[in-house]
Parts: C-alpha cells; sequence; structure tokens
C-alpha cells in the first residue's frame, strides 16, 4: 500500500505586518514597529533584511519606496508560510487590501457606496454595480510571478469568487428586471445574469493570466456560497463559469461557516473541482480523541460520506481564536476525517485565512497544524502496516 501523506497549505490570508500597514496609511513608524520587521526577518531567515530595516527608518516613502515595502510584505508572508512547513504556499495577501475590495478596485462597471460593517468589527467598502462588470486587463499575474520566482514549493493562489462578490454588493443594474413587483423568476434571472458577468469577464481572464503565467492550482474563495439556500446551485453554476477552459492542474473551492448539508446535491455539478476546503475546527472539542462522540465539529463530514464528490481540505485551526490548537489535537482530528472518509480524500488546512490573528498566534497554529498532520501519518502508516 502507498504511504498515507496529506499535504498541508495556509487557505488565504495573513495579517499585514504593521510597518506595511502604517507606511502605507502615512502614519510614522515607532521603533517597535521597524523592530518588529527585524525579529521577524531574523526568525525567517531573510536575507538582506537590514535593507528593509534602513528603509523603514528613513520614512517619508514615496511611490517607489511603497513599492519596495510591498515587496518585501510579500515576501515575509511567503518566508512565514514557507518556514511554519507548509507544503503549498502563496504570501497570505499581503498585497491585497481585503478580499471584496481588491477585486472592486480592478473591475468596471463598479461604484463605491460606503462602508459596511462584517463580523468582529471588521468593516468593508461596500460598492454597487451599475453597469456590466468587466476588466481591463488581468491583476494579479504579477503577484504571482513574485512569488514564484521566490520559493521552490507549490504555489496556490486565491480568487474571490463571483457569488461572494454579488452578494456582497448592492444591485443598482440587474435589478431593473427584478425589482419590486417583478416575479420572483425575474429577480432570480437577474441575480443569476449578475453572477455569470462577474465569472465570465472578471473573475475568469484575471485567474486565466495566472494559469497562463505558470500557476497549477487556483482556488476559488466562497464564504458566503450558502447565504441563501436557494441560490446554491447559481454559486455553483458560476464557479463552473469562472474556471471554464482554464488549464489548471488543480481547481478548488473555499466555503466557510456554513451549513454544509445545503451544498448538496449541487456540488456534485462542480467541473473538475479537486476539492472543497471547509471549515470544521471551530465547532469542534479542544479535547483529544478519535471517536465520533469525541469530534462533534466533524460531524458535517457525514454528507461527503454518504454523496462523495470532490476531496476535503480539512479545517483544523480555529482561526477566530488565540487558542493553539497542540498537534496531538490536529492529529486526532485529521485522523478521524480519515478514517471516516479514505486519507486519499483529506487534505490538511486551517478553517479559513489567520489575518485575524497576530504572527506570533498564526505561527504557533501553523507549526503545530504541520506537525500534527505528520503525526496522523505515522499513526495511520503504523496502523496499515501492522494490519498487512
Amino acid at each position: 500500500m502507498t504511504e498515507i501523506r496529506f499535504e498541508t497549505r495556509e487557505i488565504g490570508s495573513l495579517a499585514k505586518p504593521v510597518w506595511r500597514v502604517k507606511s502605507f496609511a502615512g502614519r510614522p513608524l515607532e521603533d517597535g514597529d521597524i523592530a518588529e520587521a527585524e525579529r521577524w526577518g531574523k526568525k525567517l531567515s531573510i536575507d538582506d533584511r537590514e535593507e528593509l530595516v534602513e528603509l523603514l527608518g528613513k520614512g517619508d516613502f514615496g511611490d517607489g519606496e511603497l513599492a519596495a515595502i510591498d515587496d518585501w510584505s510579500s515576501l515575509y508572508g511567503l518566508r512565514f508560510l514557507e518556514e511554519s512547513g507548509l507544503d503549498v504556499v502563496y504570501d497570505g495577501e499581503q498585497r491585497r487590501t481585503e478580499m471584496y475590495d481588491h477585486v472592486i478596485r480592478h473591475a468596471q462597471g463598479f461604484e463605491q457606496r460606503g462602508t459596511v460593517r462584517s463580523f468582529n468589527n471588521k468593516y468593508y467598502a461596500k460598492a454597487a454595480v451599475v453597469d456590466q462588470p468587466s476588466i481591463d486587463a488581468p491583476y494579479d499575474v504579477d503577484e504571482y510571478k513574485f512569488i514564484a520566482e521566490r520559493t521552490d514549493k507549490r504555489v496556490k493562489i486565491p480568487f474571490t469568487g463571483p457569488y461572494t462578490m454579488v452578494d456582497w454588493s448592492y444591485d443598482e443594474h440587474y435589478h431593473r428586471t427584478g425589482a419590486l413587483g417583478a416575479t420572483a423568476e425575474q429577480r432570480a434571472d437577474a441575480r443569476r445574469r449578475f453572477l455569470l458577468d462577474v465569472a465570465e469577464h472578471v473573475i475568469r481572464p484575471n485567474a486565466a493570466a495566472v494559469v497562463e503565467a505558470g500557476c497549477d492550482w487556483i482556488q476559488i474563495d466562497e464564504p458566503a456560497l450558502t447565504t441563501r439556500p436557494d441560490e446554491v446551485e447559481f454559486g455553483v453554476e458560476a464557479f463552473n463559469k469562472s474556471v471554464e477552459g482554464i488549464p489548471s492542474q488543480r481547481r478548488s473551492l473555499h466555503v466557510c461557516f456554513s451549513d454544509y448539508s445545503l451544498l448538496y446535491p449541487h456540488v456534485l455539478e462542480l467541473d473538475d473541482c479537486f476539492e472543497l476546503q471547509l471549515e470544521f475546527a471551530q465547532r469542534d472539542s479542544r479535547e483529544t480523541g478519535t471517536s465520533r462522540e469525541e469530534r462533534p465539529g466533524y460531524e458535517p463530514l457525514d454528507h461527503f460520506k454518504q454523496h462523495g464528490g470532490p476531496d476535503v481540505g480539512l479545517g483544523v485551526l480555529d482561526i477566530h481564536s488565540d487558542f493553539i490548537e497542540s498537534p496531538e489535537l490536529v492529529r486526532d482530528r485529521v485522523i478521524y476525517a480519515a478514517d471516516l472518509l479514505g486519507p486519499e480524500r483529506v487534505h490538511v488546512n486551517p478553517d479559513c485565512g489567520l489575518r485575524t490573528r497576530s504572527w506570533d498566534v498564526a505561527f504557533e497554529k501553523l507549526r503545530n497544524m504541520v506537525e500534527g498532520t505528520r503525526l496522523a501519518e505515522e499513526s495511520l502508516n503504523r496502523a496499515h502496516a501492522g494490519a498487512r
């Protein structure tokens, strides 16, 4: 039997270093901010980090200096994920303001309408669609190339999905045929056209260009996918439209903090989707153990056992807490899922992006995730060897 090996990866965003945040906001850097750049540069074994420290010490940054700081932040994020031991890396979306705003900034057909609260006192600038969405040119190619040229590890690039873009936007264009007084069918048709236009004219051309540049794994992020249960099938159709004709080796779909029962049977219609990356740890016990009673947060895996479908990117870290999962807890979560679904269908990641956690907490969480995954491999390989 082939030796069991679980692939580890992050899902998306990391917090941005304070020296990057303040530099771009035009706020003065304190000595402690620059010391953080030195501390993490040393911890991550970043070459020539003294150049960054010297740059930050100057203050009063022009466009050229800010571009250099952006590069340094991306490099720090990349090395952070490499040094945590992950098999698949990116840069923690260091160049992106926020997953929704990042797309809106590069898309045509939207206008800003103000700031709204999302969760945990986090806010985002909400836009309205006022014309058919499109982009003038791909906007993530340079970001990908910078990372790919600086790592030997596999790279996975995340893209905010069309359903989330639509659900988080006001509609001042398509609603003309789906406004008050319209039939339910007319409103649904307006929503669907909005979705498919974003998928075809915003998400797909950007993702296709990144794949053409050499990336072989694209991840579509849809945290909002089950917000409206009657629209999950639209979200699946929009995923398919987003990746249509793109020759990437892997396409995956990330969904979090949802009722996963609502995904079925619709996700069985996903076109060549390698895996669903899902959140489980936040709803799980913090005690070790591999019985069903000891792993209540992983009960939704029953749907994947029953219906089949894509592989599962197993969320094993609670990204909304500073609680540091022990390697043994991660081990047991992985073993439970592998025993239920088969190890070939299980891959390991946090519940979601770790941007709400400090770098110290996120680093320890990820290191323990990798160590716990290796413990799970050892345990399962021993058990299988003994069974032969």
